[in-house]
């Protein structure tokens, strides 16, 4: 599993970003993908999964 922290997550909407500890690329999260519920500034632990315009992380969780 890859970790990051959340950039940005607005919870009306479902989805937000992440951006990766190792790259310090952002990757978007939707709601879908979340395990734990998630806010500005959390350290997440995530997996990574291709989609329609990049990669999306999922099993997003609390560390």
């Amino acid at each position: 599993m890859l970790t990051g922290t959340i950039k940005f997550y607005n919870d009306s909407k479902g989805f937000g970003f992440i951006i990766d500890d190792q790259s310090q690329s952002d990757i978007f999260v939707h709601a879908t993908g979340l395990v734990d519920k998630i806010a500005q500034n959390d350290k997440v632990c995530f997996d990574l999964k291709e989609g329609k315009k990049g990669p999306n992380a999922i099993n997003v969780k609390k560390v």
